[in-house]
């Protein structure tokens, strides 16, 4: 029988296959934490807005998880995210890699690895190609993202 803390994640990817972000959300503990390359140390509150904000927008979307393996205090998993970027049109492919600090079969810090220039290119087009590499652009999008969540949490 698998680890409870890994039930916990397999769960966790099996709603957010569904789009179901509410089963996503009752993962989390109230204290938890969440990074990526482009949201950054949110709190509980703004990650569970921020998967109920992607999956409501999301068009064509699709995931994939496996190498999910979690013990008393820490788990990952590998995901990949199968989607239309909205704001241009872009197919996207992005390959991520997540870990986990988990307590009392909660999610108290989850962190997501993916390359960000290889998500721009394919999310931005040309000017992905272009400036994905640089910090400009990882900071544009960064902030692009924050105020979107931002103004998605206001209107609730």
């Amino acid at each position: 029988m698998n680890h409870p803390n890994q039930q916990l994640i397999e769960h966790f990817y099996t709603c957010f296959k569904r789009k179901d972000y509410k089963g996503m959300q009752a993962c989390y503990a109230d204290n938890a934490v969440f990074s990526d390359p482009v949201f950054q140390n949110l709190n509980a509150e703004q990650v569970k807005a921020m998967w109920e904000m992607l999956l409501s927008r999301a068009k064509d979307f699709n995931i994939e998880f496996s190498e999910v393996s979690a013990d008393d205090g820490h788990g990952k998993a590998h995901w990949d995210a199968y989607y239309v970027f909205s704001s241009t049109g872009r197919n996207v492919v992005n390959r991520i890699n997540a870990s986990f600090e988990l307590a009392d079969g909660k999610i108290v810090k989850h962190t997501d690895k993916f390359d960000f220039y290889t998500w721009a290119r394919q999310a931005l087009g040309f000017s992905g190609w272009l400036l994905g590499w640089t910090g400009y652009l990882h900071q544009k999008v960064r902030e692009q993202a924050m105020d979107n969540l931002n103004k998605f949490m206001a209107s609730k």
